[in-house]
């Protein structure tokens, strides 16, 4: 299984209302992914960050998805916000 966790860090209310603004697709388009096993974006208390969580079954599904989102909508319009995520590959 492969975990991204993380954040997503916007230095403007700009940047927030183009998350708040693409995100429901981006979720909506990631939870039915072949592999996903969650897909999870959720704001935090301060309103200019919002945590990142997210499974997939392999890495090859993984790789996938991470392909898809960078020729997606949603990476057109927040590829310059800052992102500090951590992959982990666990095995069983």
């Amino acid at each position: 299984m492969i975990r991204l966790k993380g954040h997503l860090i916007c230095m403007s209310e700009d940047e927030a209302a183009l998350v708040r603004q693409h995100l429901p697709e981006h979720i909506r388009l990631s939870r039915a992914e072949p592999g996903c096993l969650s897909f999870d974006v959720a704001q935090t208390d301060d309103p200019m960050i919002w945590d990142v969580q997210e499974s997939f079954r392999t890495r090859a599904d993984f790789d996938a998805h991470q392909t898809r989102t960078r020729a997606s909508p949603w990476f057109a319009a927040t590829r310059h916000i800052l992102r500090d995520f951590r992959v982990e590959e666990l095995r069983d």
